[in-house]
């Protein structure tokens, strides 16, 4: 599986959901204890999704994604558009350099997706997730995934 398969199409996909779960307009000021608001952990979501795809396609990130979750959401699916598997062809062999915090670390293209970008493009797109369940919007796995299906009336307990 090439470096763009493992990515593009992933973040692609899951900022889809994001998407859907913002559309609702509910909770999006929730958080849980003191991280960011589920807006902002979508936000962010669709940061990593540029931050992580673009360095791999040889690419600067592209700044200044602005305003609410679900216009971030939508500049950062055009932008990953953009992005093609060609561009990606020399991804295993680049050294990334970036931040993480305050640390600055330097990965190859494999392990700065599978060890970096990815873990924390789903960290803050689950944080977003569990903070809209924590205040009673109805979501499941479904509408995390787009996979899954239950019956509207299903309940695990």
């Amino acid at each position: 599986m090439t470096l763009y398969a493992a990515s593009v199409p992933v973040f692609l996909h899951y900022l889809g959901r994001a998407r859907a779960m913002v559309a609702q307009g509910q909770g999006l000021e929730a958080r849980i204890g003191d991280a960011f608001a589920a807006e902002q952990q979508f936000c962010i979501a669709a940061g990593y999704a540029l931050r992580v795809a673009y360095p791999l396609a040889g690419r600067a990130v592209p700044e200044g994604l602005t305003g609410p979750a679900i216009d971030r959401i939508d500049a950062a699916v055009a932008l990953l558009g953009d992005l093609t598997p060609e561009e990606f062809a020399q991804a295993e062999d680049r050294a990334i350099a970036h931040r993480a915090g305050f640390a600055e670390l330097q990965q190859s293209g494999p392990d700065f997706l599978y060890l970096y970008g990815l873990p924390n493009f789903f960290f803050h797109l689950s944080m977003g997730y569990a903070s809209l369940r924590s205040v009673g919007v109805p979501l499941g796995k479904a509408d995390f995934d787009g996979m899954h299906s239950y019956p509207a009336d299903f309940r695990f307990s």
